[in-house]
């Protein structure tokens, strides 16, 4: 992969973009905000026939907004803004304290894992090689690819770095292969989905535990009756080639029930909130 083309995949990541879904006002409306993983452009690619699914099946209009930073989507999520969140599973944590969001619907499939990246020839063979180096991020509150690493590197693997936050996962990536850093933190499903350019450039050096999946969590505000129906919804999505396609493009592909105490609940052990960047 080119220069050129990470280049211009970095710029593209900056461009902010808020696109809701085409509005209907004979329908009652719902906001539904997607926590930012990926490049603005990338992640509306991925999520609005998703909306548009999840409308026409509901009888309702949602309306998805997407994030250029996780500061932005955090700043909102905390205060309560959207009806509908997709969310990493600290923020699952933080929001539900802070403002009672309650998780509904996720993937049932391979745990989330924080991974570290280098480059395919890079001479580092440990993560002790990486002591004192600059380290690349998505962003200081990404779940397991910038909290959960972070914590392991200081805690348990005693080493020493600078973070340079880099956003998005794509680009963490990308400042790697361009050598910005000598390392790159992501998660294995964002590198999984990654052009295959990209992650024929990169191996996996060291990566965390595994933990639960990014949840769709409803605020209390939304009743019970239309919880249930978005949650029988994307179940039924998986029994069509097409919803199969569409939930595979949102991380989704195993829908389940969740439960907060039973899957989000054991997180707070972790104590990853003292990482947390306010």
């Amino acid at each position: 992969m080119s220069a050129l083309h990470i280049c211009a995949a970095l710029f593209a990541a900056t461009s902010l973009w808020v696109l809701p879904a085409a509005a209907d006002e004979t329908k009652p409306a719902y906001t539904l905000a997607v926590v930012p993983q990926l490049p603005p452009l990338a992640a509306h690619r991925a999520w609005a026939p998703f909306a548009r699914r999840l409308s026409e099946g509901t009888g309702t209009e949602i309306r998805l907004k997407i994030y250029q930073t996780l500061s932005e989507f955090e700043n909102d999520l905390f205060k309560g803004i959207p009806d509908f969140a997709f969310m990493s599973p600290c923020d699952q944590v933080r929001a539900a304290g802070a403002v009672g969001y309650v998780p509904l619907v996720r993937d049932g499939g391979e745990p989330l894992k924080g991974i570290l990246v280098v480059r395919k020839d890079s001479p580092v063979n440990t993560v002790r090689d990486l002591d004192g180096m600059e380290l690349a991020f998505p962003a200081p509150n990404s779940c397991a690819a910038s909290l959960y690493m972070r914590s392991l590197l200081a805690e348990k693997e005693k080493i020493r770095f600078a973070p340079r936050y880099a956003v998005s996962h794509t680009n963490a990536y990308r400042n790697v292969i361009l050598g910005m850093t000598r390392a790159g933190s992501g998660a294995n499903k964002t590198l999984e989905r990654d052009t295959p350019e990209v992650r024929a450039e990169l191996r996996v050096l060291y990566e965390t535990p595994g933990m639960v999946t990014h949840p769709l969590s409803a605020h209390p505000r939304v009743s019970l009756n239309l919880r249930q129906t978005i949650v029988e919804n994307i179940l039924r999505m998986a029994d069509d080639e097409a919803g199969r396609r569409i939930l595979k493009e949102i991380q989704m592909p195993r829908p389940v029930k969740t439960d907060y105490a039973r899957d989000y609940k054991p997180l707070e052990r972790l104590g990853l909130d003292r990482y947390v960047v306010r």
